[in-house]
């Protein structure tokens, strides 16, 4: 792993985005809350700048549905959208819920998604040019680190009076990060080409089917 900072954000849309850097100790370096997505590029040049390397865990949808999704698990296998079924989910979200990790907001169509996945999608945008940007759920996170002994990181109360379960969750989405990259975690999803979601601990007895997207169609 030669990533020396993780930098983790929870997506609010009412009071601004609250953010955090660790360092490979998983010690706070700096945390605050964003104003605007626009912002995160700076927070992430300083890291870099002090620090040294920095991956980014984003706790939203990296992109919007182009076209409803064709495909729903039904437990054991891979079926058909019927006519009562809406469409929404991406690969990743349908792999975290038929594993009861957590239920995901399904992601929609774009003119369906509300403010706080538009903010998501522009702090994706305003990192576009850096390599190391995840998409991280931290209520999966916690599901999957809840009888593991070890996860442990350091807390500043620095911002957390804003909003201390939304300041937390940008602690465990940078946390999240820097488990993924350590190797004790996985990726998910991606099939449907609309994104991965990584955990920072292995999955659960799964079918291995599960994590194929059926290759006609979105």
């Amino acid at each position: 792993m030669n990533v020396s900072a993780f930098l983790g954000v929870d997506v609010q849309c009412a009071r601004g985005c609250p953010y955090v850097v660790l360092d490979t100790d998983l010690k706070p370096f700096v945390s605050g809350w964003l104003e605007a997505p626009e912002e995160i590029s700076g927070i992430v040049d300083e890291a870099r700048r002090c620090l040294g390397s920095v991956a980014v865990g984003i706790d939203a949808p990296r992109c919007a549905l182009r076209a409803p999704r064709n495909h729903y698990w039904d437990g054991k296998k891979w079926r058909g959208r019927r006519p009562s079924d809406i469409g929404y989910g991406r690969h990743c979200e349908v792999v975290i819920a038929a594993l009861r990790i957590a239920n995901p907001q399904w992601t929609p169509l774009e003119n369906a998604c509300p403010e706080w996945m538009q903010h998501g999608f522009r702090l994706f945008a305003a990192l576009s040019g850096y390599d190391e940007v995840y998409e991280v759920f931290p209520t999966a996170s916690y599901r999957l680190c809840a009888e593991d002994p070890g996860p442990m990181f350091l807390i500043s109360l620095r911002g957390f009076a804003r909003g201390v379960k939304d300041m937390l969750d940008a602690y465990v989405a940078a946390f999240t990060v820097r488990e993924y990259l350590a190797g004790h975690g996985v990726a998910v999803g991606g099939g449907d080409g609309m994104g991965e979601i990584i955990l920072p601990r292995k999955l659960p007895t799964h079918p291995s089917i599960l994590l194929e997207w059926p290759a006609d169609g979105p």
